[in-house]
């Protein structure tokens, strides 16, 4: 039985994190996107296109979609980039649109919800609203690559971000190396 996710996408920088997990994503698995108005504008000033993909596009305004209701299964949901904005309303239980909705449900269905953060410095509320959304379940993923793998393009530190959320759905992959030790 092929798996199910969702990936939320919102007003963040960091587009290109998105369009990766949905290339990997979209090639084995039924996928659902949802994208806010202001994610759509931001990845066209960064140049990345996030249409195309085999999957089931939701407006972000439409509550009533099956993804909003803890009665449709499916097997994660990751919100990549996620804005400080959907963060504290995650966080707070503040369900206002589909992205925060279907986080919502993940949570109180107890499904893994994977929140790559994407702000910088992090204030206290910052800082309070992901550990109050990792308190409710959510996986808070920084958008922090690692430089062991001695990355040489931009597409190598993206992949590293995104090898780590696909190791947290548990979706096999090789776009990124594994730390196999260092003998110092």
């Amino acid at each position: 039985m092929k798996k199910e996710y969702v990936v939320g996408v919102t007003g963040a920088s960091g587009a290109c994190y998105a369009r990766r997990l949905l290339e990997v994503l979209c090639r084995d698995a039924d996928v659902h996107i949802i994208i806010s108005d202001v994610a759509a504008k931001i990845a066209a000033h960064e140049g990345v296109s996030l249409e195309g993909f085999n999957a089931t596009y939701h407006r972000n305004d439409k509550l009533f979609a099956s993804i909003a209701s803890g009665s449709h299964k499916y097997d994660g949901m990751v919100v990549i980039p996620c804005s400080a904005k959907t963060l504290a309303a995650i966080a707070s239980g503040y369900a206002d649109n589909l992205i925060t909705r279907t986080a919502d449900v993940c949570l109180k269905e107890r499904r893994t919800c994977i929140l790559v953060t994407r702000e910088m410095p992090l204030s206290k509320i910052h800082l309070k609203n992901m550990l109050a959304a990792e308190e409710a379940g959510a996986t808070i993923m920084p958008a922090s690559p690692g430089f062991y793998h001695k990355p040489e393009t931009i597409d190598d530190l993206v992949d590293m971000v995104v090898a780590r959320v696909l190791d947290h759905l548990d979706v096999e992959h090789d776009i990124s190396q594994r730390w196999s030790g260092y003998d110092a």
